[in-house]
């Protein structure tokens, strides 16, 4: 039935994750003396992860019925007019995100328990996650772009305690400071284009900032003849590049590697990487009202899916095949709502969530079943050893690379005929990059498949690329196993989060492609102008999910698919030598790819340098020279002249002070007397 939602109740959905995270983070640990141990840190968290959960699929299903809520829930002050508050606005957009945040986090901190078993900082780790799971809560629940802010702010703070949370690893120290600083350079952008939309619409409230998108389209900024609402959107999208690591902002995702694996999934799947997709899509009013800031989307995207794909193709450490995974899939999202196919790009964030968890997961399943060795050359074999990791990781792959019947063919072909749909600049570009990057998801996908669970038993072996004496300096390194040792199959507090994420992974596709891309899901809360048409395109083909299946058998996606698993295949299970003799006639592209096209190297060169020279330009001018020579030193020394001369007047005889106010007051006299001559 239609209605509204219950403030207070909302208000715990966020609450119940906080509450735990204080719990676990001052009781559990030495900020309070450790006064409750794992079990009830683990306990509370959980419990409170949980109660969101529930709450929010009681949401969801009451929005279906029609209940929504769009209401301030406190009002922090009132500045000249503008109010800044606490709101909540709960729709079909907001519902959907909550399940998915709260489902994906309630698997990672069930997984936890096994992963973190052994580590000191387990009651710590278990308190951020909690808090980052609140703080994405806050951001997709919010109703103005405040509590959008803070909520954007405070995922981003403590992704940057997860990533380094072994805060004795250099790596990881390096990878929580690369990932803070690279989001600031986003986050500028986005507070310029909410400072742009708060200057000219003197509110800060989502649907009254919408309510003036007419007026607001038709406005310039000053000095220039660009579009007020062009320059604002793409200052809202540079946010996006950082949060949800689009080229060139994605340089710190890869690195973040360096975290524990529950935390891979939970950044990477459903949670950080995906709020920008989702500010996009509820931006869509403004959005659409500017092709420049479209196709600006498109091409990024663009970029990011195919150029990322081709890093995954040769990396080595398992965890980061699934991180460059992550960037190509964010690509796509990033083509769909440049596109304009808005609920095409939450189709696949949804989507994305499951089987993305799933494979990070799965990937630290492998690490704990190869005692913490996260290189895939070191593997091989393993399907008959952890046959729930094995089976669970070959359906986050086949929904990976679009299989037809499960999850992520629906949401991935969809964008692929969206893109097709579309007209705008760049989209030439978008077409090609999103068909290429469907061969090179599968070539990585089961090359990394392949790798891992099939082929000749690496593990428990010396090999040339090992690098021991590194390892043994750090306790979080990458040790493997003994000769002899076999390894085994995850606790059941692994497997269970694997198979629960596992079923959406291979069906919620199936049944949500109707009503959230063809249906009235979404009505009202995403906005598309009658001049783009690519999601009236998708609705007049579209017959039904079977049909798509039935339909992809004659389209080149499937079989640019298809022709991806064989390649990797043959190479890393007919002919293991092909990979080694091509990397030798591509070396030049190989080292370009190995060192990443060289962006780390060039921010190092030129942002991180640049820096320093204004550093020490400023320090030595500003500082020493400005501040330090002529400010405090100089006024000293001025100081230090004057008395010097000031006590040549200071003899201490009283008949020169005598004489010096004699000739004081005979000076007022001339001065002040009027002059003989005057009239």
């Amino acid at each position: 039935m239609a209605g509204q939602l219950n403030p207070q109740l909302l208000l715990a959905v966020p609450l119940a994750p906080l509450v735990g995270a204080a719990i676990a983070g001052l009781f559990g640990t030495r900020f309070f003396g450790n006064l409750i141990g794992r079990k009830t840190s683990h306990t509370v968290t959980i419990l409170g992860v949980l109660i969101a959960f529930i709450i929010s699929v009681q949401t969801l299903l009451a929005v279906i019925d029609g209940a929504s809520f769009n209401g301030t829930l406190y009002t922090w002050l009132t500045v000249g007019g503008v109010k800044l508050e606490v709101g909540f606005l709960v729709d079909s957009l907001t519902a959907m995100m909550m399940c998915v945040v709260t489902f994906v986090s309630l698997m990672v901190h069930i997984y936890t328990i096994g992963y973190m078993k052994d580590d000191e900082g387990y009651n710590r780790f278990f308190s951020y996650i909690s808090l980052f799971t609140f703080a994405m809560l806050m951001l997709v629940m919010s109703n103005n772009f405040l509590q959008l802010f803070f909520g954007w702010e405070a995922v981003g703070l403590v992704s940057y305690l997860l990533i380094g949370f072994w805060y004795t690893k250099p790596t990881a120290i390096v990878a929580n400071m690369k990932a803070f600083l690279v989001n600031r350079v986003g986050d500028f952008g986005f507070i310029l284009g909410i400072g742009l939309l708060l200057a000219y619409s003197g509110s800060m409230n989502y649907a009254e900032v919408f309510a003036q998108k007419g007026s607001l389209a038709q406005l310039t900024l000053p000095g220039s003849d660009w579009m007020l609402l062009t320059v604002a959107c793409i200052c809202l999208f540079i946010g996006a590049m950082g949060k949800s690591a689009q080229f060139p902002l994605h340089v710190w995702l890869p690195d973040s590697m360096e975290g524990p694996t529950p935390i891979s999934a939970l950044i990477h799947a459903a949670t950080m990487v995906t709020a920008g997709i989702f500010m996009v899509a509820r931006m869509s009013p403004l959005f659409e009202l500017s092709d420049t800031a479209l196709s600006f989307i498109l091409i990024i995207g663009s970029i990011t899916a195919l150029f990322m794909g081709f890093l995954g193709m040769i990396q080595t450490d398992i965890k980061r095949v699934v991180a460059y995974s992550t960037l190509s899939q964010l690509g796509y999202m990033t083509v769909a709502l440049g596109a304009s196919a808005y609920s095409v790009a939450v189709f696949h964030l949804m989507t994305h969530a499951f089987f993305k968890a799933l494979l990070f997961l799965g990937a630290g399943s492998v690490i704990i079943g190869l005692h913490h060795d996260q290189d895939m050359r070191n593997m091989g074999g393993l399907r008959k050893y952890m046959p729930i990791t094995w089976i669970t990781s070959l359906i986050g792959s086949l929904a990976l690379i679009g299989t037809p019947f499960f999850s992520g063919f629906y949401s991935k072909d969809s964008i692929i005929e969206a893109v097709q749909a579309t007209h705008l600049y760049g989209a030439g570009f978008a077409k090609f990059a999103v068909l290429a990057s469907v061969f090179v998801t599968a070539f990585y996908s089961f090359r990394m498949y392949f790798m891992v669970f099939h082929g000749e038993e690496r593990f428990g072996k010396a090999h040339h690329h090992d690098h021991h004496e590194e390892e043994e300096a750090d306790d979080h390194g990458h040790h493997g196993l003994a000769p002899g040792q076999k390894p085994h199959e995850s606790p059941w507090v692994v497997t269970v989060p694997l198979i629960l994420l596992a079923i959406p992974s291979a069906v919620i596709g199936f049944f949500a492609i109707e009503p959230m891309l063809y249906g009235n899901f979404f009505n009202g809360v995403i906005v598309v102008d009658n001049a783009h048409h690519a999601m009236e395109e998708l609705r007049s083909e579209s017959h039904g999910p079977l049909s798509m299946v039935m339909h992809s058998l004659t389209t080149a996606p499937l079989w640019l698919a298809i022709a991806g698993v064989v390649v990797a295949y043959y190479f890393y299970m007919v002919n293991p030598r092909v990979p080694a003799a091509i990397k030798q006639k591509l070396h030049p592209i190989f080292v370009l790819l190995d060192n990443k096209y060289y962006l780390d190297k060039f921010n190092e060169v030129v942002f991180a340098g640049g820096a320093r020279l204004i550093g020490r330009g400023l320090w030595n001018v500003g500082d020493r020279s400005l501040i330090d020579g002529l400010v405090v030193n100089g006024s000293a020394k001025a100081v230090n002249w004057f008395s010097k001369i000031t006590r040549l007047w200071q003899s201490g005889y009283i008949y020169h002070y005598a004489f010096v106010m004699i000739i004081g007051v005979l000076g007022f006299l001339v001065w002040f007397m009027p002059s003989p001559f005057a009239k």
